[in-house]
């Protein structure tokens, strides 16, 4: 009888292939938790994936991964209105905001809401769940069988590349107030943290406190984005409103005005938030990149190829006398 424990990269798919199958059904039926709990957990399968089956053979890992991209973009556009109604929510209960002028955009919003819900589940209908379970089982599947991990090396680098370009885009971005800089910083963020939930999850006890990190700073870029995608609804509804009364148009500016302060706001928290995010590159190339490297105790270190300059301490040969990591950060978004 076979009672080895299965390997933490082939429970961390299976785990994530139950997630997906549990809150499809809710998804479906149009319940704003399922919609978002679904897409969260297809963009980690999207993330998991691609590098987990580097250099398996016969996993059918294309195939899954080119399906679970479908259902993400399926999902997405529900899950943003999903949020802008939630805001407005919000809004409604503001002492100093208008309540007719909140009551007009959600008007649009749930329109639009419905329009594209029936897109939705019309990409849903042709979302074969039980073939991604199959999909993604064969991945598992190879992963247990495989005789190296070739992946590690791969997730390296990719930490490597997503660092850099968050670097880059925070030096665009500098003290200035633009959302579509802004925006590319928060882009850059969520990558290099889906990465980084992947090494914690395998493994790599350095790399939670970074996804702590980069969660706090996403949190506000996050909202931020949510305002900025609100503002488009207001100034849709601006442009469209069927009353040609004043009345209508001075509540809607009075909105824009108050969503457009919380917008500032939230860009000074960044700002004083950067320093931190700003040093997680630096922390994942010298410590979570050259731990990500090593193999399981009693198999043979892996050495990987950084960059010039860039010193894999602790990597170069020999078996670790304390055993491998232990694994960190299961539980993390």
């Amino acid at each position: 009888m076979n009672t080895r424990t299965p390997r933490p990269t082939a429970r961390l798919l299976a785990r994530l292939s139950r997630a997906l199958r549990r809150h499809l059904p809710a998804a479906i039926a149009g319940e704003n938790t399922g919609v978002h709990q679904a897409r969260v957990t297809s963009r980690r399968l999207r993330e998991a994936v691609p590098v987990l089956s580097i250099g398996l053979k016969g996993s059918k890992a294309g195939k899954a991964t080119r399906k679970i991209r479908r259902l993400t973009r399926a999902l997405g556009t529900v899950r943003e209105l999903d949020v802008t109604l939630s805001l407005l929510d919000e809004l409604a209960s503001a002492p100093d905001v208008p309540r007719t002028a909140v009551e007009d955009v959600r008007a649009c919003v749930v329109r639009e809401r419905e329009a594209r819900r029936g897109i939705m589940l019309k990409r849903l209908a042709r979302v074969d769940a039980d073939k991604i379970g199959r999909r993604l089982g064969s991945v598992g599947t190879a992963l247990e069988t495989a005789t190296a991990e070739p992946w590690r090396r791969a997730l390296g680098r990719r930490l490597l590349q997503r660092s850099k370009r968050l670097l880059g885009a925070m030096d665009a971005a500098g003290q200035m107030y633009s959302p579509e800089r802004l925006h590319e910083v928060r882009i850059a963020a969520k990558k290099l943290r889906y990465g980084l939930e992947l090494a914690s999850d395998s493994g790599v006890t350095l790399a939670a406190a970074h996804v702590r990190t980069i969660k706090r700073v996403q949190d506000a870029l996050g909202k931020l984005h949510d305002l900025q995608v609100l503002q488009t609804h207001i100034a849709a509804a601006q442009i469209t409103g069927e009353s040609a009364r004043p009345e209508p148009r001075a509540a809607l500016e009075v909105l824009a005005a108050h969503v457009e302060a919380q917008c500032r706001h939230l860009h000074a928290k960044y700002l004083q938030s950067s320093t931190a995010l700003r040093e997680v590159p630096a922390a994942v190339r010298k410590g979570v990149v050259p731990q990500l490297v090593q193999l399981p105790r009693s198999r043979r270190l892996v050495k990987m190829a950084l960059p010039r300059g860039t010193a894999a301490r602790g990597v170069r040969g020999g078996v670790r006398a304390k055993g491998s990591p232990a694994a960190a950060g299961r539980n993390g978004r």
